[in-house]
Protein backbone atom coordinates (compact mmCIF):
# COMPACT_ATOMS: atom_id res chain seq x y z
CA UNK A 1 0.00 0.00 0.00
CA UNK A 2 0.81 3.49 -1.06
CA UNK A 3 2.71 5.64 2.35
CA UNK A 4 1.74 9.11 3.54
CA UNK A 5 5.15 9.79 2.00
CA UNK A 6 4.37 8.32 -1.53
CA UNK A 7 1.05 10.65 -1.11
CA UNK A 8 2.87 13.64 -0.58
CA UNK A 9 5.40 12.77 -3.46
CA UNK A 10 2.19 13.34 -5.76
CA UNK A 11 1.68 16.92 -4.03
CA UNK A 12 4.75 17.39 -5.36
CA UNK A 13 3.83 16.46 -9.16
CA UNK A 14 0.36 18.51 -8.55
CA UNK A 15 0.18 20.78 -5.64
CA UNK A 16 2.33 20.85 -2.90
CA UNK A 17 5.51 19.04 -1.95
CA UNK A 18 8.49 19.76 1.05
CA UNK A 19 11.68 21.19 0.20
CA UNK A 20 14.60 22.81 2.70
CA UNK A 21 14.14 26.55 2.88
CA UNK A 22 16.48 28.42 5.82
CA UNK A 23 15.17 32.02 7.03
CA UNK A 24 11.92 32.75 5.46
CA UNK A 25 9.14 34.49 7.53
CA UNK A 26 6.13 32.20 8.88
CA UNK A 27 2.39 33.33 8.93
CA UNK A 28 1.32 30.56 11.18
CA UNK A 29 0.21 32.71 13.82
CA UNK A 30 -1.60 35.28 10.99
CA UNK A 31 -5.47 35.04 11.61
CA UNK A 32 -7.24 32.81 8.83
CA UNK A 33 -8.65 34.45 5.65
CA UNK A 34 -11.04 33.95 3.52
CA UNK A 35 -11.33 33.94 -0.12
CA UNK A 36 -13.67 36.29 -0.19
CA UNK A 37 -11.40 38.60 1.76
CA UNK A 38 -8.06 38.25 -0.39
CA UNK A 39 -7.22 41.71 -2.13
CA UNK A 40 -7.24 41.03 -5.70
CA UNK A 41 -5.30 44.14 -6.64
CA UNK A 42 -2.24 45.13 -9.44
CA UNK A 43 1.59 45.05 -8.38
CA UNK A 44 1.52 48.96 -7.36
CA UNK A 45 -1.21 47.72 -4.56
CA UNK A 46 -4.19 49.49 -7.05
CA UNK A 47 -7.22 47.37 -6.16
CA UNK A 48 -9.11 46.03 -9.10
CA UNK A 49 -12.65 46.42 -9.74
CA UNK A 50 -14.39 42.75 -8.75
CA UNK A 51 -17.81 41.58 -10.21
CA UNK A 52 -19.52 38.62 -10.47
CA UNK A 53 -21.93 37.06 -12.13
CA UNK A 54 -24.35 33.88 -12.11
CA UNK A 55 -24.63 31.08 -14.83
CA UNK A 56 -28.13 29.33 -14.75
CA UNK A 57 -27.94 27.62 -17.76
CA UNK A 58 -25.08 25.36 -15.61
CA UNK A 59 -27.22 24.64 -12.79
CA UNK A 60 -29.59 22.74 -15.17
CA UNK A 61 -26.85 20.89 -17.10
CA UNK A 62 -24.99 19.96 -14.09
CA UNK A 63 -27.55 19.82 -11.30
CA UNK A 64 -26.19 22.23 -8.96
CA UNK A 65 -28.23 23.23 -5.56
CA UNK A 66 -27.91 27.12 -6.86
CA UNK A 67 -27.10 28.84 -9.74
CA UNK A 68 -23.15 28.85 -9.76
CA UNK A 69 -21.73 32.43 -9.12
CA UNK A 70 -18.49 33.05 -10.75
CA UNK A 71 -16.10 36.78 -9.75
CA UNK A 72 -14.23 37.77 -12.05
CA UNK A 73 -12.18 41.17 -12.92
CA UNK A 74 -12.62 43.29 -16.22
CA UNK A 75 -10.01 46.06 -16.89
CA UNK A 76 -10.47 48.37 -20.41
CA UNK A 77 -13.95 47.19 -21.27
CA UNK A 78 -14.36 49.26 -24.39
CA UNK A 79 -11.37 47.44 -25.79
CA UNK A 80 -11.73 46.05 -28.97
CA UNK A 81 -10.15 42.22 -28.88
CA UNK A 82 -11.08 40.72 -25.70
CA UNK A 83 -8.42 38.48 -24.04
CA UNK A 84 -9.68 35.85 -20.97
CA UNK A 85 -7.10 34.88 -18.67
CA UNK A 86 -7.71 31.26 -16.70
CA UNK A 87 -5.66 30.15 -14.10
CA UNK A 88 -4.35 27.00 -13.03
CA UNK A 89 -4.60 24.41 -10.20
CA UNK A 90 -4.72 25.51 -6.79
CA UNK A 91 -4.83 28.82 -7.76
CA UNK A 92 -7.10 31.90 -8.65
CA UNK A 93 -7.40 35.29 -10.67
CA UNK A 94 -4.46 37.21 -8.97
CA UNK A 95 -1.95 34.35 -10.16
CA UNK A 96 -2.15 36.55 -13.71
CA UNK A 97 -1.13 39.98 -11.44
CA UNK A 98 1.28 40.61 -13.43
CA UNK A 99 -0.61 40.96 -16.62
CA UNK A 100 -3.97 42.33 -16.27
CA UNK A 101 -2.92 46.01 -16.13
CA UNK A 102 -0.23 45.53 -18.62
CA UNK A 103 -2.63 43.79 -21.37
CA UNK A 104 -5.34 46.40 -20.65
CA UNK A 105 -2.82 49.05 -20.97
CA UNK A 106 -1.96 47.66 -24.76
CA UNK A 107 -5.53 48.54 -25.28
CA UNK A 108 -7.48 44.93 -25.33
CA UNK A 109 -10.71 44.03 -23.05
CA UNK A 110 -9.04 42.03 -20.13
CA UNK A 111 -11.07 39.71 -18.20
CA UNK A 112 -9.88 37.49 -15.30
CA UNK A 113 -12.11 34.85 -14.04
CA UNK A 114 -11.76 32.63 -10.82
CA UNK A 115 -12.58 29.27 -12.45
CA UNK A 116 -15.53 27.78 -10.10
CA UNK A 117 -14.54 25.81 -7.10
CA UNK A 118 -11.74 28.39 -7.10
CA UNK A 119 -11.03 32.05 -5.12
CA UNK A 120 -14.17 34.38 -4.58
CA UNK A 121 -16.30 32.04 -7.00
CA UNK A 122 -18.99 29.46 -5.71
CA UNK A 123 -17.35 26.02 -5.08
CA UNK A 124 -20.51 23.43 -5.58
CA UNK A 125 -19.88 19.80 -4.40
CA UNK A 126 -21.85 18.23 -7.18
CA UNK A 127 -20.13 20.16 -10.23
CA UNK A 128 -18.04 17.73 -11.99
CA UNK A 129 -15.10 19.89 -12.73
CA UNK A 130 -13.41 17.73 -15.45
CA UNK A 131 -11.83 20.12 -17.53
CA UNK A 132 -14.44 19.75 -20.52
CA UNK A 133 -16.87 20.98 -17.69
CA UNK A 134 -15.12 23.84 -16.67
CA UNK A 135 -14.85 24.84 -20.71
CA UNK A 136 -18.75 24.68 -20.53
CA UNK A 137 -18.28 27.23 -17.26
CA UNK A 138 -15.95 29.40 -19.58
CA UNK A 139 -18.45 29.53 -22.29
CA UNK A 140 -21.29 30.09 -20.15
CA UNK A 141 -19.25 33.34 -19.01
CA UNK A 142 -18.09 34.31 -22.26
CA UNK A 143 -21.75 34.75 -23.82
CA UNK A 144 -22.95 36.32 -20.48
CA UNK A 145 -20.39 38.78 -20.92
CA UNK A 146 -20.65 39.85 -24.35
CA UNK A 147 -17.17 38.40 -25.27
CA UNK A 148 -17.33 37.88 -28.49
CA UNK A 149 -14.77 35.43 -30.19
CA UNK A 150 -12.39 35.94 -27.47
CA UNK A 151 -8.41 35.28 -27.15
CA UNK A 152 -8.13 32.34 -23.81
CA UNK A 153 -5.44 32.69 -22.00
CA UNK A 154 -5.00 29.55 -19.94
CA UNK A 155 -2.16 28.70 -17.21
CA UNK A 156 -1.56 24.84 -16.67
CA UNK A 157 -5.03 23.34 -15.86
CA UNK A 158 -6.44 26.93 -17.48
CA UNK A 159 -4.40 25.43 -20.22
CA UNK A 160 -6.03 22.15 -20.63
CA UNK A 161 -9.27 23.57 -20.03
CA UNK A 162 -8.75 26.10 -22.97
CA UNK A 163 -7.48 23.53 -25.28
CA UNK A 164 -10.89 21.78 -24.71
CA UNK A 165 -13.12 24.60 -25.64
CA UNK A 166 -11.06 25.26 -28.65
CA UNK A 167 -11.74 21.27 -29.23
CA UNK A 168 -15.40 21.32 -28.96
CA UNK A 169 -16.68 24.81 -29.97
CA UNK A 170 -14.08 25.89 -32.82
CA UNK A 171 -15.88 28.98 -34.26
CA UNK A 172 -16.39 30.69 -30.66
CA UNK A 173 -12.51 31.02 -30.70
CA UNK A 174 -9.99 34.02 -32.04
CA UNK A 175 -6.27 32.72 -30.60
CA UNK A 176 -4.92 30.15 -27.62
CA UNK A 177 -2.33 31.41 -25.34
CA UNK A 178 -1.33 27.94 -23.70
CA UNK A 179 0.94 28.81 -20.85
CA UNK A 180 2.72 26.24 -19.16
CA UNK A 181 -0.20 23.58 -20.24
CA UNK A 182 -2.22 20.59 -18.94
CA UNK A 183 -3.11 18.40 -21.05
CA UNK A 184 -0.58 16.88 -23.42
CA UNK A 185 0.60 14.53 -20.74
CA UNK A 186 -0.27 11.26 -21.24
CA UNK A 187 -1.51 9.25 -17.91
CA UNK A 188 -1.98 5.77 -17.73
CA UNK A 189 -5.35 3.65 -16.38
CA UNK A 190 -3.13 2.53 -13.37
CA UNK A 191 -1.92 6.54 -12.58
CA UNK A 192 -5.05 7.77 -13.13
CA UNK A 193 -6.53 5.36 -10.36
CA UNK A 194 -3.65 5.87 -7.88
CA UNK A 195 -4.03 9.62 -8.21
CA UNK A 196 -7.66 9.07 -7.20
CA UNK A 197 -6.77 6.89 -4.45
CA UNK A 198 -4.24 9.05 -2.52
CA UNK A 199 -5.35 12.24 -3.57
CA UNK A 200 -7.87 13.36 -0.80
CA UNK A 201 -9.26 17.17 0.52
CA UNK A 202 -7.52 15.81 3.84
CA UNK A 203 -4.28 15.72 1.78
CA UNK A 204 -4.68 18.90 0.56
CA UNK A 205 -6.10 20.98 3.91
CA UNK A 206 -3.42 18.88 5.76
CA UNK A 207 -0.80 20.53 3.92
CA UNK A 208 1.61 21.98 6.58
CA UNK A 209 3.39 25.47 6.52
CA UNK A 210 6.89 23.86 4.93
CA UNK A 211 5.10 21.91 2.31
CA UNK A 212 3.07 25.28 1.21
CA UNK A 213 7.07 26.93 1.11
CA UNK A 214 8.43 24.28 -1.21
CA UNK A 215 5.18 23.66 -3.23
CA UNK A 216 5.00 27.42 -3.91
CA UNK A 217 8.63 28.53 -4.02
CA UNK A 218 10.71 25.20 -5.39
CA UNK A 219 7.80 23.85 -7.40
CA UNK A 220 6.31 26.53 -9.36
CA UNK A 221 9.39 28.70 -9.50
CA UNK A 222 12.87 29.10 -10.68
CA UNK A 223 13.26 32.62 -10.54
CA UNK A 224 11.71 33.03 -6.63
CA UNK A 225 11.80 36.64 -5.54
CA UNK A 226 10.44 38.18 -1.99
CA UNK A 227 7.74 40.12 -3.29
CA UNK A 228 5.87 36.90 -4.21
CA UNK A 229 5.70 35.95 -0.73
CA UNK A 230 2.04 37.36 -0.92
CA UNK A 231 1.65 33.92 -2.36
CA UNK A 232 2.79 31.82 0.62
CA UNK A 233 1.27 34.14 2.96
CA UNK A 234 -2.54 33.50 1.44
CA UNK A 235 -2.09 30.18 1.05
CA UNK A 236 -1.02 29.39 4.55
CA UNK A 237 -3.92 31.71 5.72
CA UNK A 238 -6.65 30.46 3.52
CA UNK A 239 -6.01 26.97 4.95
CA UNK A 240 -6.85 28.04 7.98
CA UNK A 241 -10.48 29.33 7.27
CA UNK A 242 -13.86 26.63 7.27
CA UNK A 243 -14.59 27.30 3.65
CA UNK A 244 -10.90 26.22 2.12
CA UNK A 245 -12.11 22.35 2.67
CA UNK A 246 -14.82 23.24 -0.18
CA UNK A 247 -12.08 24.67 -2.11
CA UNK A 248 -9.93 20.86 -1.60
CA UNK A 249 -12.36 19.28 -3.06
CA UNK A 250 -13.01 21.04 -5.77
CA UNK A 251 -8.96 20.99 -6.40
CA UNK A 252 -8.95 16.39 -5.85
CA UNK A 253 -12.17 16.64 -8.35
CA UNK A 254 -9.79 18.74 -10.49
CA UNK A 255 -7.00 16.50 -10.26
CA UNK A 256 -9.03 13.40 -11.44
CA UNK A 257 -10.05 15.88 -14.66
CA UNK A 258 -6.63 16.64 -15.68
CA UNK A 259 -5.53 13.15 -15.13
CA UNK A 260 -8.69 11.70 -17.47
CA UNK A 261 -6.85 13.93 -20.71
CA UNK A 262 -7.44 11.45 -23.27
CA UNK A 263 -10.19 13.59 -25.01
CA UNK A 264 -8.15 16.45 -25.50
CA UNK A 265 -4.82 14.58 -25.98
CA UNK A 266 -6.88 13.03 -28.97
CA UNK A 267 -7.94 15.45 -30.56
CA UNK A 268 -5.33 18.55 -30.82
CA UNK A 269 -5.49 18.52 -34.71
CA UNK A 270 -9.10 19.78 -34.08
CA UNK A 271 -7.50 23.03 -33.40
CA UNK A 272 -7.76 25.35 -35.82
CA UNK A 273 -7.47 28.73 -34.01
CA UNK A 274 -3.79 30.58 -33.86
CA UNK A 275 -2.06 29.08 -30.70
CA UNK A 276 1.45 29.71 -28.50
CA UNK A 277 2.40 27.80 -26.11
CA UNK A 278 4.27 29.21 -23.82
CA UNK A 279 6.85 27.34 -20.90
CA UNK A 280 9.80 27.45 -19.01
CA UNK A 281 12.49 25.03 -19.69
CA UNK A 282 13.02 24.87 -15.58
CA UNK A 283 9.16 23.79 -15.26
CA UNK A 284 9.34 21.11 -12.07
CA UNK A 285 6.13 19.89 -12.11
CA UNK A 286 5.36 18.77 -16.31
CA UNK A 287 6.12 16.02 -16.92
CA UNK A 288 5.20 14.86 -13.71
CA UNK A 289 8.56 14.56 -11.80
CA UNK A 290 6.99 11.01 -9.61
CA UNK A 291 5.53 9.40 -12.22
CA UNK A 292 7.02 10.15 -15.51
CA UNK A 293 10.56 10.89 -17.35
CA UNK A 294 11.20 13.35 -20.06
CA UNK A 295 11.76 16.86 -20.41
CA UNK A 296 8.84 19.86 -20.09
CA UNK A 297 10.28 20.24 -23.77
CA UNK A 298 9.58 16.99 -24.97
CA UNK A 299 5.78 17.34 -23.72
CA UNK A 300 5.48 20.83 -25.04
CA UNK A 301 6.81 19.94 -28.44
CA UNK A 302 4.14 16.87 -28.82
CA UNK A 303 1.48 19.38 -28.45
CA UNK A 304 3.37 21.86 -30.84
CA UNK A 305 3.31 18.99 -33.44
CA UNK A 306 -0.31 17.80 -32.84
CA UNK A 307 -1.54 21.88 -33.14
CA UNK A 308 -1.66 22.83 -37.09
CA UNK A 309 0.42 25.87 -37.42
CA UNK A 310 1.59 26.26 -33.78
CA UNK A 311 4.08 28.56 -32.58
CA UNK A 312 6.07 27.25 -29.57
CA UNK A 313 7.69 29.76 -27.14
CA UNK A 314 10.84 28.10 -24.53
CA UNK A 315 11.77 30.73 -21.90
CA UNK A 316 14.67 29.75 -20.59
CA UNK A 317 15.55 29.62 -16.89
CA UNK A 318 11.73 29.66 -16.01
CA UNK A 319 9.78 27.24 -14.03
CA UNK A 320 5.85 26.37 -14.31
CA UNK A 321 4.11 29.21 -12.72
CA UNK A 322 6.10 31.39 -15.79
CA UNK A 323 3.75 34.29 -16.44
CA UNK A 324 4.93 35.10 -12.59
CA UNK A 325 8.95 33.96 -12.68
CA UNK A 326 9.51 35.58 -15.77
CA UNK A 327 6.64 38.25 -16.20
CA UNK A 328 8.61 40.55 -18.14
CA UNK A 329 9.47 38.24 -20.72
CA UNK A 330 6.17 36.27 -21.05
CA UNK A 331 4.44 39.24 -21.67
CA UNK A 332 6.34 40.15 -24.47
CA UNK A 333 6.32 36.72 -26.27
CA UNK A 334 2.45 37.10 -25.62
CA UNK A 335 2.04 40.24 -26.64
CA UNK A 336 3.56 40.04 -29.61
CA UNK A 337 2.15 36.85 -30.88
CA UNK A 338 -1.46 38.56 -30.53
CA UNK A 339 0.18 41.22 -32.26
CA UNK A 340 0.20 38.56 -35.09
CA UNK A 341 -3.56 38.12 -35.58
CA UNK A 342 -5.95 39.67 -38.30
CA UNK A 343 -7.73 42.85 -36.89
CA UNK A 344 -10.52 41.89 -34.85
CA UNK A 345 -14.25 42.83 -36.83
CA UNK A 346 -15.60 46.49 -35.12
CA UNK A 347 -18.13 45.91 -32.62
CA UNK A 348 -21.70 46.04 -33.75
CA UNK A 349 -22.90 49.79 -32.68
CA UNK A 350 -25.75 49.91 -31.50
CA UNK A 351 -29.16 50.78 -33.45
CA UNK A 352 -30.33 53.82 -34.28
CA UNK A 353 -33.34 54.80 -32.28
CA UNK A 354 -36.14 54.77 -34.92
CA UNK A 355 -37.03 58.15 -36.20
CA UNK A 356 -39.90 59.85 -34.27
CA UNK A 357 -43.44 60.26 -36.29
CA UNK A 358 -44.22 63.88 -37.38
CA UNK A 359 -46.84 65.45 -35.31
CA UNK A 360 -50.06 65.11 -37.58
CA UNK A 361 -52.26 68.41 -37.80
CA UNK A 362 -55.26 69.28 -35.14
CA UNK A 363 -58.63 66.69 -36.91
CA UNK A 364 -61.50 69.48 -37.86
CA UNK A 365 -64.46 68.57 -35.82
CA UNK A 366 -67.31 66.59 -37.72
CA UNK A 367 -70.16 68.41 -37.89
CA UNK A 368 -72.81 66.71 -35.50
CA UNK A 369 -75.09 64.15 -36.32
CA UNK A 370 -78.96 64.50 -37.28
CA UNK A 371 -80.88 62.73 -34.85
CA UNK A 372 -81.75 59.51 -35.55
CA UNK A 373 -85.01 57.44 -35.12
CA UNK A 374 -85.14 55.28 -32.22
CA UNK A 375 -85.69 51.18 -33.87
CA UNK A 376 -88.63 49.60 -33.21
CA UNK A 377 -88.10 47.32 -29.92
CA UNK A 378 -89.14 43.40 -29.92
CA UNK A 379 -92.02 42.66 -28.70
CA UNK A 380 -91.00 40.69 -25.25
CA UNK A 381 -91.58 37.31 -24.58
CA UNK A 382 -92.40 34.80 -22.36
CA UNK A 383 -90.27 35.87 -18.82
CA UNK A 384 -90.57 39.71 -19.68
CA UNK A 385 -87.12 39.69 -21.97
CA UNK A 386 -86.92 40.62 -25.79
CA UNK A 387 -86.72 37.86 -28.04
CA UNK A 388 -83.69 36.97 -29.21
CA UNK A 389 -81.62 38.09 -25.97
CA UNK A 390 -80.36 34.21 -25.17
CA UNK A 391 -79.28 33.93 -28.88
CA UNK A 392 -75.49 33.61 -29.89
Amino acid sequence: MRSRAAANLAIVAFLAGPASFACVRTYAGDPPLAYAAVRYDSPDGKPWPEKSITLPELRGKYKTATEPRLAYVELNPEGARTVIFLHGLGSYLKFWRYQLDEFAGKGYRVLALDMLGYGKSDKPASFPYTMEAMADVVRAFAHRVEADKPILVGHSMGGQVALSFAIRYPDELAALVLTSPAGFEEFGDKEKRWLEKVFTVNLVAGANEYEIWGNIRYNNFYRWRPELEWLVEERVRTTKDPTFRSYAYANVKSVRGLAANDFVRQNLEKIRVPAVIVHGDKDRLIPNPFLHGGTTKGVMEYGHAHIHGSKLVTLEGCGHTVQMDCAEEYNHAVLAFLATLPAPAPRAAPPAPAPEPEPAEPAKPEPPAPPSTPEPQAPPTEGGKPEGHNRR
